[in-house]
């Protein structure tokens, strides 16, 4: 039998207070003490928990890395037809886009990073059909790409 378990995206940042405030506005969530006194996490829709631990020698993460690898990040999936005004919503919250240079035409994949420089995706969760359908013609969905 599999023991019960919770997963809980935890992230080093300089100021958790401020940051939980940030994720809680754009997940929907509400903001709790977390089981320690340098930590505070957001409890979000469906069960996500985002925990923000203090950290005095936080240094931001680089993105992308120059070498092209991927690290870490919170992907947070948006009905297509809302990424726009999720990416505005984003903004004003005090989250900073990062520059890709693929800037023309629909982009299903907005990158971000947050208030302490931790990147995160809004993924567009219903991307256009015509995006979607296997160039092979087999009728078969493919996932957008990031």
């Amino acid at each position: 039998m599999t023991v019960q378990k919770t997963p809980v995206l935890a992230l080093d940042c300089a100021e958790p207070e401020g940051l939980a405030r940030f994720y809680a506005a754009l997940l929907g969530g509400e903001v709790r003490p977390g089981p320690g006194p340098d930590e505070v996490e957001v409890a979000g829709p469906d069960g996500v928990t985002v925990a923000c631990r203090r950290d005095l020698g936080f240094a931001p993460p680089s993105w992308p890395r120059p070498e092209g690898s991927l690290q870490a990040h919170l992907r947070i999936r948006v009905a297509a037809a809302d990424l726009d005004e999720a990416e505005r919503e984003a903004v004003s919250l005090g989250a900073r886009p990062v520059a890709t240079g693929t800037e023309d035409g629909f982009r299903p994949v907005r990158l971000l990073s947050d208030p302490a420089g931790h990147s995160f995706a809004l993924m567009a969760a219903d991307p256009p059909a015509e995006r979607r359908q296997d160039p092979s013609g087999s009728g078969r969905v493919s996932a957008p790409p990031e």
